[in-house]
């Protein structure tokens, strides 16, 4: 049973809000790869279509004479360390379990190294899954942002990944009890 689903986040308005800012196609397309990647990797889809959900909600909007400066982004970009404290907060405050929310948070705060000094990271699996699915939905240029989609549409396919993420547990709990 989970504490938090996905339409649960989705209907806070701070989560909408941080969500557009960030791009809501690139979230929810996210949170579809990261519960493909989560069966591939043994990670819970739960966890991970939250993280992938709420990956970007960091980001701030970097521009140049009122154009989207790509470069100033990666120069300056530190979107995964107030992404990570958002989702942490909005998590905690909906009710989820404490160390999902941490757990959650840290993959957020690990799915990109744009801001870290150069060098490899051990991921857990978790973080890898959401940083992988993060990178199959990228456009060069950082356009992937910037993709539409009407509020009502945006809702509908959070309910229906709520609805894959609640039969994958319905199976894993059926091969359990066999």
């Amino acid at each position: 049973m989970r504490n938090v689903t996905l339409t649960d986040i989705f209907q806070q308005p701070s989560a909408q809000k941080y969500l557009n800012r960030s791009g809501v196609v690139h979230a929810i397309a996210t949170a579809y790869h990261a519960l493909s990647f989560a069966k591939e990797y043994g990670v819970d889809p739960d966890l991970a279509t939250k993280a992938a959900l709420l990956h970007d909600v960091g980001h701030y909007t970097w521009y140049t004479n009122g154009q989207w400066d790509y470069s100033l982004y990666k120069e300056n970009d530190i979107h995964a360390i107030k992404g990570a404290e958002r989702a942490h907060k909005l998590l905690i405050r909906l009710g989820e379990d404490p160390r999902k929310a941490k757990e959650i948070a840290l993959a957020i705060l690990l799915h990109t190294d744009s801001y870290l000094p150069k060098g490899q990271l051990d991921l857990l699996p978790l973080q890898r899954v959401v940083a992988l699915a993060d990178e199959a939905d990228e456009e060069p240029g950082g356009m992937h942002h910037y993709r539409n989609l009407d509020m009502k549409t945006a809702l509908s396919r959070i309910k229906k990944l709520d609805r894959l993420v609640d039969a994958q547990y319905e199976t894993e709990n059926l091969k359990h009890s066999v």
